[in-house]
């Protein structure tokens, strides 16, 4: 059996395969996404997905408006109502909840203050900040849809990418990201087993296509190709699948990512499990963040789609052969050297021992025992230190 290649001798049961979780890093991004979506932001397919997004940037417009001239419009008799008249307007527009939080900001307003003032009060101390403000411009994202929204206010460089620009870009990889392609949404770790089962109906409950009016996130996975690197030490081969997620806020919530990675399983409430080679980049919304979204973020995702697993697989296989430590004393230098304290040192090699049978010789090895380490940190910063010094010890080794 060769190092890469589709793995049917290792498929178990219900068609699934096999899989070591004890290993790699667990991430929980995706399970936060799952967690908190209601109903109205899960899509069952990309096509779904993409006509939400784009039919709500065919009903915005974007402009550059300056602030001095925007008036704030509130009335003594309604203390919950407040509106903006836009220079070009006929009607007044309604701040979203996230708008006016950002205009708030942009005028040095604390928003928490101003909600819980009457709207006459509210629209006064905004009112002010806006006549007053140093930057005179603001970029307006107004949206028709029964009546007009504000949806978002940012200044007047801030570099919008809009979230069907980032849902094509997928789709031109993964079609329909419902199993047409490679690329699809995951399936379900079954734990009773240890198998995982890729072919699970994409449901309201299984979906990892996400968008609010806010967002959009996007999780899918080739997990129907298990790859072979290496083996375990029952001598089963430890499968890997290849999988990567992505994000965007057009309204400025949050900034352009995707991080790709590969992993051997996921599990019902979408926690990534048995994580290797987790590749993350940003794209603030910038001057130029179109520019460098065309330029660098979807070209690394079709590259990476279309990527051969050979270097990857060749970087795992380089970390188990080098052998590093072969007493007691090797294995103490070796952590000691890279900055592991005493306590993290015994725990690293403890954990080897617990998990494999034996104490650590190999990069590999010692990457596995970390990383099982860092797995157990409550502290997010902590866990992320760990696994990011577990990532250059397996990436000087390939």
């Amino acid at each position: 059996m060769t190092h890469v290649e589709i793995l049917d001798a290792a498929r178990g049961r219900a068609g699934g395969y096999k899989v070591d979780v004890s290993r790699g890093e667990r991430i929980g991004r995706v399970s936060s996404e799952w967690f908190s979506r209601p109903a109205d932001e899960r899509y069952l397919s990309l096509s779904d997905l993409y006509a939400a997004v784009y039919g709500r940037t065919e009903r915005s417009r974007t402009r550059t408006v300056e602030s001095a001239a925007i008036w704030v419009d509130a009335s003594r008799d309604d203390a919950e109502r407040l509106a903006l008249m836009l220079p070009g307007s006929d009607a007044p527009i309604a701040p979203t909840h996230w708008s006016f939080g950002q205009l708030a900001g942009l005028v040095g307003a604390p928003s928490a203050y101003l909600r819980q003032l009457p709207a006459p009060l509210a629209g006064i101390n905004l009112q002010y900040g806006l006549t007053s403000h140093r930057a005179e411009q603001v970029k307006t994202l107004e949206i028709e849809d029964g009546r007009v929204e504000l949806r978002a206010v940012t200044g007047p460089d801030y570099g919008r990418i809009f979230d069907h620009e980032l849902v094509s870009a997928v789709q031109r990889i993964a079609g329909n990201g419902t199993g047409d392609t490679r690329w699809k949404v995951p399936g379900v770790l079954d734990w009773s087993t240890g198998i995982y089962n890729p072919r699970v109906d994409i449901t309201q409950d299984t979906t990892t296509l996400y968008a609010s009016d806010r967002d959009v996130f996007l999780f899918l996975v080739d997990d129907l190709n298990p790859i072979e690197a290496g083996r375990l030490p029952d001598g089963s081969p430890d499968l890997y699948f290849r999988g990567f997620y992505c994000w965007n806020s057009e309204v400025g919530a949050k900034t352009l990512g995707m991080a790709s990675f590969y992993l051997r399983a996921v599990c019902q409430n979408r926690n990534l499990w048995g994580v290797e080679d987790f590749e993350e980049i940003t794209i603030r919304h910038s001057k130029y963040a179109a520019s460098r979204f065309a330029h660098e973020a979807a070209p690394a995702l079709t590259r990476f789609a279309n990527s051969s697993p050979l270097p990857f697989v060749n970087g795992i296989r380089a970390a188990r052969e080098m052998i590093v430590a072969r007493s007691d004393e090797d294995r103490s230098d070796f952590l000691r050297k890279r900055g592991f304290s005493k306590a993290e040192t015994a725990k690293i090699i403890e954990t080897v021992m617990a998990e494999e049978g034996r104490k650590p010789e190999s990069v590999f090895d010692f990457v596995q025992g970390i990383t099982a380490v860092a797995r157990d940190k409550t502290q997010q910063d902590a866990r992320l230190d760990l696994e990011a010094r577990a990532k250059k010890l397996l990436d000087r080794a390939a």
